[in-house]
């Protein structure tokens, strides 16, 4: 394992860096995957510095790309065809998470000082791997971060949420209905977990979607991240949870 994270940056489309989006790639990619999305944030976020550290490990299951932490597919068809399983299985890996999280939340630190700013001008978007990642961290850092946006990830080690100090950070979760590496009920049960924590959060699902990031989910992206800059969301505990789970 790497001992500090780096990876691609985009600069602000301004010129003068207000807010810091970090950019967190899933599993078998790199920063190289997700700093595309950089450009179709920013006419929403012209103020926005863009970067996406490479995780700190080789894939086990595509060298040439990065993982957070080791997953194990012992029979990806089985996770496919029953998602109550790939949830539980995405559930334990918290422990996985938790050693790979100081790096993560070094970066951060380190990344916010290079740009002169304080942690309320932070965000965090991941996808898959990442998105487990950013929630992780995200939720537990003092002073949390603006927003968190996760695409089609789902939440590590849910129970701890309510035994643990989480921040009421606001956080919008997307999701196609057609993926079949981490199936869509992750994205509710998430969400289901959250709101009974106190986590302000929203959910949206992409139609004919796989395992992928939409245009309206990249939409529902800028709008969130946005509105967050802007203090325009509530970080006020929902009245109730999203998911009777």
């Amino acid at each position: 394992m790497t001992s500090r994270l780096d990876g691609p940056s985009v600069p602000p489309a301004s010129g003068t860096a207000r807010q810091l989006v970090v950019l967190v790639h899933g599993y078998g990619a790199d920063g190289n995957d997700l700093i595309a999305l950089a450009p179709h944030l920013q006419d929403a976020l012209p103020d926005a510095a863009f970067v996406a550290p490479d995780g700190p490990e080789p894939c086990g299951m595509s060298p040439m790309g990065r993982q957070w932490f080791a997953i194990d597919f012992d029979d990806p068809s089985r996770m496919s065809n029953d998602p109550h399983q790939a949830m539980e299985r995405f559930s334990r890996m918290d422990g996985a998470a938790d050693e790979v999280a100081p790096l993560l939340n070094t970066f951060l630190d380190e990344e916010l000082k290079r740009n002169g700013l304080g942690p309320e001008a932070l965000a965090l978007v991941g996808f898959s791997q990442g998105t487990m990642m950013s929630l992780h961290v995200g939720l537990r850092r003092n002073p949390p971060p603006a927003a968190i946006l996760g695409f089609s990830g789902a939440l590590l080690g849910p129970e701890r949420l309510l035994r643990e100090s989480v921040a009421p950070v606001p956080v919008q979760l997307v999701h196609g209905d057609s993926d079949d590496l981490v199936p869509p009920l992750a994205m509710f049960a998430a969400a289901g977990s959250l709101g009974r924590a106190g986590v302000p959060v929203g959910f949206h699902i992409s139609r004919g979607i796989g395992h992928g990031i939409a245009p309206d989910g990249i939409g529902i992206a800028a709008r969130h991240l946005r509105q967050a800059f802007e203090g325009r969301l509530s970080v006020q505990p929902p009245v109730s949870s999203p998911w009777p789970g």
